[in-house]
């Protein structure tokens, strides 16, 4: 599926926090400390829908935070954001994922002691049959009951899982689970798929499922909010690319113009990645910018006394 052009995704200049032509997600303000450490500080970032949005960023950089946050699972110090236009913030988990945006994790949250059949159909919505009164009463849902079946055997068959249907989840694989836990997602049929790390411990013969599969969501009408450390894979799939570092968002872009961005490359690789280390000049370099006068003082009266 090709990507969709810039143009029709942003309403502004290319910058961090730009504004979306159609929104799915709009964040303002929106930080979360631990103890003296900040680890979201937000101001502000929108979401496109219908389309595929990567969050990039290095190791505690904020991301999986960030989506704790916005799905439920954390609540923040400050701040506030919408989802397809409805104010969420403070709402729980079980009434966001209810509302329409669901998540998979980092780690997977496969059941392991449950069946592959069973985790999906755990994962349906608007089930009869969990009502106390109505349980008793098969009639009353049984109905419903064979239409969840029916799109779990059809979703296990598109995931390629459906000869594990029978199969504890413990039994499967790695990237197995990571199949599971997507196809288990898309049971209360979203509109907006959150996946953290995707790709993480998947090995290359699945990664390449996984991906036919996050494009075939945004395909099927579906948004796709997604962390990935892998820019191959970012660059593969992403019509729209958010970094975020120390907590701040600190570039906005498609993917080709994002991973040249120096803000980008100095959040991964920091500000003097190119800078040689093993001269004075690189070592004052670095100094300079840190401002710090002691270290420099340092370093100038190291190369008077070694005459260099």
């Amino acid at each position: 599926m090709p990507k969709t052009p810039v143009a029709d995704l942003i309403a502004g200049p290319v910058a961090p926090g730009v504004k979306k032509r159609n929104p799915i997600i709009v964040v303002d303000g929106v930080s979360r400390r631990f103890g003296g450490l900040t680890a979201v500080d937000v101001e502000h970032v929108e979401i496109p829908a219908n389309a595929i949005t990567a969050l990039i960023g290095p190791n505690g950089a904020g991301k999986t935070t960030f989506f704790n946050l916005l799905t439920g699972f954390d609540q923040p110090n400050s701040g506030s954001w919408t989802f397809q236009g409805r104010d969420i913030g403070g709402v729980p988990a079980y009434r966001v994922a209810r509302r329409g945006m669901v998540r998979t994790f980092q780690l997977t949250k496969a059941l392991g002691l449950m069946t592959v059949m069973d985790n999906m159909l755990l994962g349906a919505t608007k089930q009869p049959g969990e009502n106390m009164l109505r349980a008793l009463f098969r009639p009353t849902w049984r109905g419903r009951e064979d239409e969840i079946r029916e799109k779990a055997v059809d979703l296990l068959t598109r995931f390629k899982l459906d000869a594990k249907a029978d199969d504890y989840a413990a039994s499967l694989s790695g990237g197995q689970r990571k199949l599971l836990e997507m196809a288990r997602a898309l049971m209360s049929s979203p509109d907006l798929v959150m996946l953290d790390e995707p790709m993480a411990g998947v090995n290359p013969a699945l990664t390449q499922s996984l991906l036919g599969h996050i494009l075939d969501l945004k395909e099927q009408g579906m948004t796709v909010l997604f962390v990935e450390h892998d820019m191959h894979v970012v660059r593969e799939i992403a019509d729209w690319v958010i970094v975020m570092a120390e907590g701040r968002v600190v570039a906005e872009g498609a993917p080709d113009t994002v991973m040249s961005d120096p803000a980008v490359v100095d959040a991964y690789l920091g500000a003097h990645h190119d800078t040689d280390l093993g001269t004075l000049s690189g070592q004052l370099e670095v100094a300079k910018d840190m401002e710090s006068d002691l270290v420099r003082h340092d370093l100038e009266e190291e190369a008077v006394a070694d005459g260099r």
